[in-house]
């Protein structure tokens, strides 16, 4: 199990990965989507209360007045040219490696997309997206979802573009271990039953560690988010346009609040959907998410149990998220074939588990999957697990799972210092997920032997005198707590918070014709919905 406070991306896009390596789509729900009956945490007002280990130091925003040593880059022309899907064009844009060292020849290559506006109506500009992460592609994403199927209108008035950030997909990609080393990074056992399994935790960490540093050692100190921030606006001038419009999901919209820190000037209409806090440490952000995860397996206890032929029994929620649990530990002891060289085991069986948390569209797979392994064939969760992990049929694996770690190791200082600090954690993250706690706790220990010094820390983002922003949160959110959003729009000076009363991670065309509405309209119109409208 290798979650890592990864938030995933946006549903089009897992769900067009589902489709490639299954054969099977499932709809446009969001992959981290659950079907939680969980309320609203800290209330339902515009604002939550600020969690006491938040910090209290806000991101400063950089000089209006462009460096010289940055002009030729701000001034550089994109070539556009053919790449190879329908009515999308593709380009390359240089940008310096060190911000600090810009202009010293050290550059890196970013890949661009882009489809332009279709008319009819007057062009707006570009609306830039990004489906989260981190390392998640957005060429991808709008070569697969946003540049077909966001709303006609938008696409009428806006050329759709996209960069894959630094170290991602097609942007100098992070790579870390060979395919055959992260089929046994994926197994290692991460709920260790004595001190020679946390050696092995500890020793599965360092050596993914390791292999980063040899692979991409020259990229690994340089693809925080505050570079990948500073990446977009150089993008936003090198397209001609005057302010960013930005929709970005997950943990887009922390790369997207951290571009309006940087430039509350520039930034135009931002869309911020399943947002993060970005004042909260490491750990914290970690145990929220593992609460998060707990809230979409009850969802789904309780949906199971009224279902015929549920594998985990008919008697009551909680007795089947007992039987989940004793599950696991009996394959912890003896995991189960699956008709390949790989067996099913607790570690890749949670991850399925948690993989189908992400959809609710799933729930039917996730049980005939779970009936399947009870009866001895894994072959069907090890197929989720995959799905997660991005490992295609033949055994290959996307960036992803490289770009995700090397991406979270930098923007904050580590969770944990060591197995002991785990240790002691353990009874919070158990608290928060009886399921999954113990996993997500150890999980969390693995940047504290990245080889890069991390170069961020928690901020409170204001972007004071930045244009209206719009946050949605949804008040049952599995992996950005709804309280999450809640502290984003406080904080931001000119946050607006929109609010989906439902189930599943992002709000936006997932079927809510009032939250569509309101950011249709704030992208076409410029009109930011009330602050703390609420739709269904």
């Amino acid at each position: 199990m290798d979650t890592r406070r990864l938030l995933r991306i946006s549903g089009p896009v897992f769900a067009a990965v589902a489709l490639l390596i299954s054969g099977c789509s499932s709809g446009t729900s969001t992959p981290d989507a659950s079907a939680s009956s969980r309320t609203a945490q800290d209330g339902d007002g515009p604002g939550g209360e600020t969690p006491a280990n938040a910090s209290s130091e806000t991101l400063k925003p950089l000089p209006t007045a462009l460096p010289a040593t940055l002009k030729p880059y701000y001034g550089q022309k994109l070539t556009w040219r053919e790449c190879g899907v329908s009515g999308f064009e593709c380009a390359t844009m240089k940008a310096p490696l060190d911000y600090a060292k810009a202009g010293a020849g050290d550059d890196v290559k970013l890949a661009v997309a882009r489809k332009k506006a279709t008319g009819p109506g007057k062009r707006l500009g570009s609306l830039m997206v990004n489906p989260g992460g981190p390392g998640g592609s957005a060429i991808g994403y709008l070569q697969a979802y946003a540049g077909i199927g966001y709303p006609a209108p938008v696409r009428a008035r806006y050329d759709m573009v996209a960069m894959d950030p630094r170290g991602v997909a097609r942007s100098e990609p992070i790579e870390c271990l060979s395919d055959k080393q992260m089929d046994t990074y994926t197994q290692v056992d991460q709920t260790p039953d004595d001190q020679g399994e946390v050696n092995g935790i500890v020793d599965s960490f360092k050596d993914f560690a390791a292999g980063c540093q040899k692979r991409s050692g020259r990229m690994l100190g340089h693809v925080s988010t505050n570079e990948a921030a500073r990446d977009m606006d150089m993008l936003r001038a090198v397209l001609g346009d005057e302010k960013l419009t930005y929709v970005g999901a997950s943990y887009g919209t922390f790369l997207g609040a951290t571009y309006a820190g940087l430039y509350p000037a520039r930034a135009g209409r931002l869309v911020l959907d399943g947002a993060m806090d970005p004042s909260l440490p490491s750990e914290q952000l970690n145990r929220d998410q593992t609460g998060g995860f707990e809230t979409a397996f009850t969802a789904f206890t309780k949906d199971c149990v009224r279902t015929d032929g549920c594998p985990l029994g008919k008697k009551s929620a909680k007795d089947a998220a007992q039987r989940m649990r004793d599950f696991f530990r009996k394959l912890d002891a003896k995991p189960v074939p699956t008709g390949e060289t790989r067996k099913l085991g607790e570690s890749l069986a949670t991850t399925a588990v948690i993989s189908a948390m992400y959809d609710e569209a799933s729930w039917p797979t996730l049980r005939e999957a779970l009936q399947q392994a009870r009866d001895g064939d894994g072959a069907g969760l090890l197929k989720l697990a995959d799905i997660y992990y991005e490992r295609e049929a033949n055994g290959s694996y996307a960036n992803l799972m490289f770009a995700n770690p090397a991406v979270n190791c930098l923007d904050l200082p580590p969770s944990f210092s060591g197995p002991d600090a785990v240790k002691k954690a353990l009874p919070s993250f158990e608290k928060a997920s009886p399921t999954f706690g113990a996993g997500l706790a150890w999980a969390a220990l693995n940047c504290s032997y990245w080889k890069a010094d991390p170069t961020g820390k928690p901020n409170r983002i204001e972007a004071e005198g930045a244009a209206p922003i719009v946050v949605v949160g949804t008040t049952r959110d599995p992996a950005t707590p709804y309280k999450w959003a809640q502290s984003l729009a406080a904080q931001l000076d000119s946050g607006t918070l929109l609010t989906y009363e439902g189930d599943g991670h992002t709000a936006y065309k997932r079927g809510s014709d009032c939250i569509d509405t309101a950011i249709n309209t704030y992208l076409l119109e410029g009109k930011a919905p009330a602050n703390g409208k609420k739709c269904t």
